[in-house]
């Protein structure tokens, strides 16, 4: 293969023969763009899928679960690269279920305002999804009454009226 690349085009040649012919894309450092008849089957098929159409499945599930969804998305220089780990996320409803995947997904949001796959499935693997968050001791005078603080008393001050 030989490649030659100009200001404005980038063609690709094979035993002399030019096999393919693309315009560069300006603008900003990193910019691709993809011709679909170029891609294996594999990843064609995959050119199906988007953003949107991820977080709509997601959303018809559970808020949580569309929330970490868009996080995985934007989480990805290239959005293409998170498709895989959203399928992921999305197929692990069918192993443990809407209400626990969302309840992992949940929890998992309550870690990090990042969560990976492997977050979720180490949540869903363990269990935690199902145990209740712990709630918060409020304070009230009756707590206070018993906290660790120590008096003047302990430490051997007499000056003090009881």
């Amino acid at each position: 293969m030989d490649v030659r690349v100009t200001s404005r085009i980038v063609e690709i040649f094979y035993n002399g023969l030019r096999i393919g012919s693309h315009p560069l894309l300006t603008g900003y450092h990193g910019q691709y763009r993809t011709v679909d008849e170029h891609m294996p089957p594999k990843h064609r098929k995959n050119s199906e899928w988007n953003a949107e159409r991820f977080i709509s499945w997601a959303q018809t599930m559970g808020s949580n679960i569309a929330e970490v969804i868009r996080s995985v998305l934007a989480g990805c220089k290239v959005e293409q690269q998170g498709y895989r780990t959203c399928m992921g996320i999305l197929k692990m409803s069918d192993k443990y279920g809407v209400e626990r995947l969302e309840a992992a997904c949940a929890r998992a949001l309550g870690y990090t305002p990042h969560p990976t796959y492997r977050n979720i499935s180490a949540i869903l693997k363990s269990g935690q999804d199902k145990v209740s968050s712990p709630k918060t001791v409020k304070s009230n005078a009756a707590s206070e009454r018993h906290s660790f603080v120590r008096g003047a008393k302990y430490y051997g001050g007499n000056n003090h009226a009881e």
